[in-house]
């Protein structure tokens, strides 16, 4: 697809990093599966993918996690 901030690059498959704040927490996703514009590095997540962060940052506040990093892909495999 073509980027919609640029608005001149082409998406390809590649992997982002995904921070999530919510009140007191912050979760820093990394390797997580996106499309990437070849021109400014915008990247976009799958709906699916993003209704994964979000349960796993809803799992992480009910724990009461305050930061973590993960590795997504290795979390999700």
């Amino acid at each position: 697809m073509t980027c919609v901030v640029c608005k001149l690059g082409q998406t390809r498959p590649g992997k982002t990093s995904v921070t999530l704040d919510r009140g007191q927490m912050t979760l820093v996703f990394k390797s997580v599966p996106a499309e990437v514009c070849e021109n400014c590095g915008e990247a976009y997540v799958s709906r699916e993918v993003s209704r994964q962060l979000l349960a796993s940052a809803e799992q992480a506040a009910g724990l009461g996690v305050q930061v973590d990093v993960r590795d997504f892909s290795s979390s999700h495999a």
